[in-house]
């Protein structure tokens, strides 16, 4: 470990050295080790009494412990710990306003500087808010962009395959420490996206746990990496709606994708809608939109085979027999239950949960609730 980042991780530690501290010092100092190495002469009289503390403290060495297990604990899971100060720190967040004064990285460092978009929603996504967040997220990484999220249950997880499915690269935000993977499901994904040339950060130190207090401080930087975030499905009282929030005040472009006003995941994205989110239909318009922060990257570089996603209806699958096609000529986007699918008497409850199940397995439509719902 360099002198900068030893410095820099023992400023954490150091008590009533509050990140307000740091910045203001930071400001006048540059880097971590000048704070701790340069001649008091050399700060303006008011930062004298700090430093002299700070440097009475590290020489206490009561951080010692703390940054020994920190340093244990990063070696054996390979990570990388980026202070603010180095080149290696993305200059996007650092723009933000209470930017993290550290990252715990691993995996491939250069994805920090390359375009992002975050691609953020719900947790208990439906069958389409599935789709979409995977279709986009291979196309916008087919593209080049680099697809952020959090690597939760849900869309996040979704976006993420999506990347990787076309050989993409993705940034995964983590809200425990670099070594404790949450949920644990999704250890298996994490691995992959290191494999395939991802990258996992975060800003809590080892062994920090999942608590509830550190996911909105990491959905400040799924959008303080981006250049925009794109939220695919959300209910109204959704984590997405934070990151979205964090993205406005960041200036971040917010993106959109509608859905039935039925459906409650989508409630949220109307929200956003409603106070000026960019409403999007297809993930060309995103790149359209942020076409001005994208000269340099490869827009030509997309796939000729791959198609712009979008909500537009596609035409069933021509081996859908006679009565399936009935059926699903007959349901909208709009869910219907049961007892309106029956009403004009066309099906038999019989044939009707039949027809309805088979046309599920094909994934044309969707239930949830006792509702169902056309997919394409």
């Amino acid at each position: 470990m360099d002198r900068e980042c030893h410095y820099a991780l023992v400023s954490q530690h150091l008590n009533k050295f509050t990140p307000k501290f740091q910045r203001q010092l930071l400001e006048e100092a540059e880097t971590y080790r000048a704070i701790f190495e340069r001649p008091a002469e050399d700060f303006p009289e008011p930062f004298h009494p700090l430093l002299e503390n700070l440097r009475e403290q590290y020489q206490q060495g009561s951080w010692r412990p703390a940054l020994d297990l920190i340093e244990q604990r990063t070696e054996a899971c390979g990570a990388t710990i980026i202070p603010i100060t180095s080149t290696d720190y993305p200059d996007q967040l650092r723009q933000i306003v209470g930017a993290p004064r550290l990252l715990y990285l691993r995996g491939n460092i250069e994805n920090l500087h390359l375009p992002q978009i975050a691609m953020v929603g719900s947790r208990r996504m439906t069958r389409g808010g599935a789709d979409n967040a995977r279709a986009w997220s291979q196309y916008l990484a087919a593209g080049g962009f680099v697809i952020t999220s959090g690597l939760a249950h849900g869309v996040d997880g979704a976006a993420h395959h999506g990347a990787l499915d076309v050989q993409g690269k993705t940034i995964a935000v983590m809200a425990t420490g670099i070594d404790a993977i949450y949920p644990r499901a999704h250890l298996k994904l994490a691995e992959q996206i290191i494999d395939q040339g991802g990258t996992l950060i975060t800003e809590f130190e080892p062994t920090t746990k999942p608590l509830a207090t550190h996911f909105p401080s990491r959905n400040r930087i799924i959008s303080g990496l981006s250049l925009g975030v794109l939220v695919v499905e959300a209910a109204l009282r959704s984590g997405s709606l934070i990151t979205a929030r964090y993205a406005l005040e960041q200036d971040r472009e917010v993106f959109a994708i509608p859905g039935s006003i039925h459906n409650p995941q989508s409630r949220g994205c109307h929200h956003l809608i409603k106070q000026g989110a960019h409403l999007v239909e297809q993930a060309a318009e995103i790149v359209e939109q942020l076409k001005g922060a994208l000269s340099g990257l490869a827009l030509d570089s997309l796939p000729s085979d791959l198609q712009t996603p979008s909500l537009a209806v596609t035409v069933p699958q021509p081996q859908l027999e006679a009565d399936e096609l009935r059926l699903l000529s007959r349901l909208g986007f709009e869910p219907a239950d049961m007892d309106s699918l029956v009403a004009d008497g066309s099906f038999s409850v019989a044939e009707l949960s039949r027809l309805l199940v088979a046309l599920e397995i094909k994934g044309l439509i969707e239930s949830q609730n006792g509702l169902y719902q056309r997919l394409k």
